[in-house]
């Protein structure tokens, strides 16, 4: 049955529960071992624990005032657009940051002003992020607290963070050569005739 507090299909438990069965399963010898040893890797793998991470996450934030029934086949389309959109990448995961008057210790840059997309560009050093190592530089900012910042200004994204309070809820996915790439145009287009250029870069 559907719950309002609990994603439908990719709770931390019923996983659980299914490796449980598998490892029943393999004890009575009635399925082939090879078959079921399989399917508890993936159960256990990094890859189905970062689809149940965002999916719980895209499920507690999205904008549905509807039966459960529709807003987690809602939640279910919405992250396999976000695994999609990661093929040939690294795949998007959620990272939490408690949020202090320290502040969250890493700089953002990019945006759609600059035609790039928004980028964990620098973890500062004994900060909050860098204390909770879950966020790394060359971090693509997908969301924040449920809001796309997909494709979005860079004050955008800077607005978001500066208001998020409590815990903030960050969907990243770690693309650091196109950081690179990134960088290395910016540092092209500021020394080309002495052009001024600004770069936008926050610290948050």
């Amino acid at each position: 049955a559907y719950s309002p507090q609990m994603p439908a299909g990719l709770d931390f438990f019923d996983i659980s529960r299914a490796i449980e069965l598998l490892d029943k399963l393999q004890r009575t010898g009635e399925v082939p071992p090879q078959k079921l040893q399989a399917l508890q890797r993936v159960l256990q793998s990094e890859f189905c624990n970062a689809v149940r991470e965002v999916y719980e996450h895209v499920y507690e934030t999205v904008d549905i005032n509807s039966s459960p029934e529709v807003r987690a086949n809602a939640t279910a389309k919405a992250t396999v657009a976000a695994f999609a959109a990661s093929e040939g990448h690294s795949h998007p995961r959620v990272v939490e940051l408690p949020k202090t008057e320290e502040g969250l210790g890493f700089n953002i840059m990019g945006g759609k002003e600059q035609n790039s997309p928004i980028y964990i560009s620098r973890i500062i050093p004994g900060g909050i992020a860098d204390r909770h190592g879950g966020l790394k530089r060359g971090d693509q900012l997908l969301s924040v607290n449920g809001v796309s910042v997909e494709g979005e200004h860079h004050e955008k994204a800077v607005e978001l963070l500066k208001a998020a309070q409590g815990t903030v809820k960050l969907v990243v996915r770690y693309t650091p050569k196109v950081l690179e790439e990134m960088e290395s145009r910016f540092e092209k287009m500021r020394s080309a005739k002495r052009r001024q250029f600004f770069i936008y870069s926050y610290t948050l």
